[in-house]
């Protein structure tokens, strides 16, 4: 999770998928079981099946966590800091359990035959064998039939019931691939394989393995659910591990669609799981927070599936470029050199929105999803630069590298920094040290301090070793970002401390954020008064604890305002996205499917919410009307976004009804990514209803004008209408006539409606976005 990811600008490249729907229509009707009261708000529930909500979420749809667990505190656990190679452990009892409310065991893989593992069980097995005789609190609990982290992960669960564990699959190193047992890396295609097939098509095989044999894994190990890190399943070329780019690039076309296959597989197997176990289990992900990234996932149509997102929000700036700056500020302030060399600043289009900062971030997912489902990402880990050229004390510099590091697959990068500046660094095929200013959070401590921690000779430096030049603590308020300069080496490390956090964790209160995610709790400071030093301890983690231990719940509404307790069975459905570099402006088509039983009159409006990341100057190139009517925030967000929403109008043209089973569509067009559009709403006879596909809490699915009586079951297929022959009123087709836009025909017991002029296009040939609107049977 912390090594570099691709976040190239957003005026970079990436590929065209079809879209999915951007609201699953999941259940018609409100549920009768009393679970349903504490489904979270636009959380999807598998059709059929009564999920045992209540036993993780309270009546209002709210994680129960513990009386002094307002806010998530979730901390990465890594196996691999094990002490066995001299390098300091963390272990299961080095966590500070009373602070933490949940903990995501880093990595299991996807391994042989597409089923979840975390390697051959036996003694040297970290996860599942290893001991630690000696060691106090690294005692097995003898009543478990597995050794390793497991098992002190659930030894310690016991003394701490309200804490949740979910398995992480994936990271940065094992998205594409795996390391087998003697430490060697398979290229299996990983994620990619398991999900997409050569030819982009969905692996719905693959998908299934993997689902039912997670399921089984939790079952086995006592994990509270699944976390998903699978880096990335975008558009954009050339993103993620470059190893996988070979693997990776050749499916673009067919990974956003594969991504949501494999979540929403996911969600109804746990959630048929969890109905038979009594209890729900949590299904997660680690979302990237990159505008590159993410103008290559759609409108990120997963997130309906998810419990809650972790943000990534950090490794925003690093050494796979040239720029130096924060590695996870919270805030833009409008000199981002990056953003600027590209442009970003000076595009009208853009309105002025810096995309490089956790802010932005998290208002691209809260377009779609309740603050509470949301946690922010910190960094217990540096980035940093050597050799940096101008800036203010290296902010916003330059730091260009002579040559890249090999297997990089990057011909131009940055001149990361190395030696004692880079603890832990990551080292290439030929165990050569990654360049990239990568140190525990401790560490960096200890340089800022002046102090040469007696650890270094576990990591290869001599006893007597000496630093150069002065560390000095910088700190941007703006940015809310710290960090260390080196004058005399010109070395930045982007840091975290005590200040920064707390700021962050202010501004998860004040937003109601679900909480924080923390990559990784090893890299958490304390000091040690009797050594003179910094070590590994929890100052951080216990800061983020006191500060929402007496926060107000979160926000537990996907809309900050009150939308119609009715429902109707429309669905709206995003689709037909460029692909990466083709990808701007963001033009997907938008279609509108009348599941209902009444025929929408023309000039009908539809109403819905779009994120503030993106600026309000949202349109549509079809005659729909689409205007921005009210946004929570205009202009730049040097400081921060003001709001979270843009309201949109668009109506059916004048002309255009709607019938019964029938479509229409529209393109839209924006600048910057939004998650799925949400909180929609529509005025049929004077009446505003929502739409069932929000998946909102406490609405009833009506017909429209009725008030009672539900649509069918939008979860399976709506069934068309029953031609009546002779119905059909329209002339017939006829193959040598002239339409004009807004004809309609009959043609095989069907209304159709011309868009523009056309003459010899069989209606039912031209597919969903050609001439011919399909108005329904006749």
């Amino acid at each position: 999770m912390s090594s570099p990811r691709a976040r190239a600008s957003l005026l970079a490249s990436g590929a065209a998928v079809a879209g999915l729907l951007l609201s699953s229509l999941s259940g018609g009707v409100s549920y009768a079981s009393d679970h349903e009261s504490c489904r979270p708000d636009g959380l999807y529930k598998t059709p059929g099946v009564d999920v045992p909500y209540c036993s993780v979420y309270d009546s209002e749809g709210r994680e129960k966590m513990g009386a002094d667990h307002q806010r998530r505190v979730i901390g990465y656990f890594t196996g691999w800091r094990t002490g066995k190679d001299g390098t300091p452990a963390y272990l299961a009892s080095n966590i500070p359990w009373d602070k933490v409310t949940h903990i995501n065991y880093a990595f299991a893989h996807v391994g042989a035959g597409h089923k979840i593992s975390v390697g051959t069980d036996g003694p040297n097995n970290p996860a599942t064998g290893m001991t630690w005789p000696g060691v106090p609190g690294a005692e097995m609990d003898p009543a478990l039939p597995y050794k390793g982290h497991f098992n002190l992960l659930n030894k310690f669960k016991k003394q701490h019931p309200d804490v949740k564990t979910l398995i992480s699959v994936g990271g940065w190193a094992e998205t594409g691939g795996y390391f087998d047992d003697s430490g060697k890396r398979v290229a299996s295609g990983g994620f990619y394989s398991m999900a997409t097939n050569a030819d982009g098509s969905v692996n719905h095989a693959g998908i299934d393995t993997f689902a039912d044999s997670a399921v089984d894994f939790i079952r086995k190990y006592g994990f509270n659910g699944v976390d998903i890190d699978y880096e990335y399943p975008t558009t954009m070329k050339d993103a993620g591990n470059p190893l996988d780019w070979p693997i990776a690039n050749a499916r673009r076309a067919g990974l956003v669609q594969g991504y949501s296959v494999l979540m929403k597989t996911l969600r109804e197997k746990l959630d048929r799981a969890g109905a038979a176990d009594g209890r729900h289990y949590l299904l997660t992900v680690a979302a990237p927070s990159s505008g590159y990234l993410l103008r290559g996932m759609e409108t990120y149509q997963q997130q309906k599936y998810l419990d809650y997102v972790n943000i990534m929000s950090y490794d925003l700036h690093g050494a796979w470029n040239e720029y130096v700056g924060p590695n996870a500020s919270l805030f833009d302030d409008g000199k981002d050199a990056e953003l600027a060399a590209a442009n970003v600043y000076g595009s009208q289009q853009y309105g002025g929105i810096g995309y490089l900062n956790t802010d932005w971030a998290y208002h691209y997912f809260r377009g779609s999803m309740p603050a509470g489902r949301i946690n922010i990402g910190l960094p217990y880990y540096t980035r940093g630069f050597k050799n940096v050229q101008g800036g203010t004390d290296g902010l916003w510099g330059r730091a260009a590298a002579a040559t890249c590091p090999a297997g990089s697959g990057l011909t131009k990068c940055g001149d990361g920094a190395v030696g004692i500046d880079n603890l832990w660094h990551d080292k290439d095929d030929n165990g050569k040290e990654s360049p990239a200013g990568s140190n525990p959070m401790w560490h960096a401590k200890n340089l800022e301090k002046g102090v040469v921690g007696d650890y270094v000779t576990k990591y290869g430096f001599p006893a007597d070793t000496r630093l150069t030049g002065t560390y000095a603590r910088k700190y941007d308020s703006t940015l809310v970002a710290p960090w260390l300069w080196n004058a005399e080496k010109k070395v930045f490390l982007s840091t975290e401390d005590e200040q920064s956090v707390a700021r962050k964790a202010d501004y998860v209160v004040d937003k109601g954020i679900g909480g924080t995610m923390v990559w990784e709790l090893a890299g958490d400071y304390a000091w040690n008064a009797a050594k003179g030093q910094y070590e590994p301890g929890s100052t951080l983690t216990s800061l983020m604890y006191d500060k929402f231990k007496a926060a107000a719940p979160y926000g537990a509404k996907v809309s900050n305002k009150a939308l119609p307790t009715k429902a109707v069975n429309i669905g709206v459905q995003f689709g037909e996205f460029k692909l990466g570099d083709s990808n701007y402006p963001i033009t997907p088509k938008v279609k509108i499917t009348n599941n209902t039983k009444t025929t929408l009159p023309g000039g009908t409006e539809f109403q819905f919410d779009y994120a503030t990341s993106a600026p309000g100057n949202a349109s549509d190139q079809s005659g729909f009307g689409t205007k921005v009517i009210s946004s929570d925030h205009t202009g730049n967000n040097v400081g921060g976004l003001k709001g979270d929403f843009h309201r949109v109008s668009l109506k059916l043209p004048a002309w255009q009804t709607l019938a019964p089973g029938a479509s229409v569509d529209l393109s839209f067009n924006y600048y910057l990514p939004v998650s799925t559009p949400s909180n929609w709403t529509v005025n049929i006879a004077g009446t505003t209803y929502a739409l069932v596909g929000d998946l909102a809490r406490g609405t009833t699915v009506v017909e429209p004008g009725t008030g009672t009586g539900p649509s069918p079951d939008p979860t399976g297929p709506t069934p068309s209408p029953t031609p009546t022959p002779g119905a059909c009123t329209a002339p017939a087709w006829n193959a040598t006539a002239a339409y004009g836009g807004g004809t309609t025909v009959s043609h095989k017991s069907r209304s159709w409606r011309a868009k523009w002029w056309t003459q010899g296009e069989e209606p039912g040939t031209t597919g969903e976005w050609g001439v011919w609107q399909d108005l329904g049977a006749c």
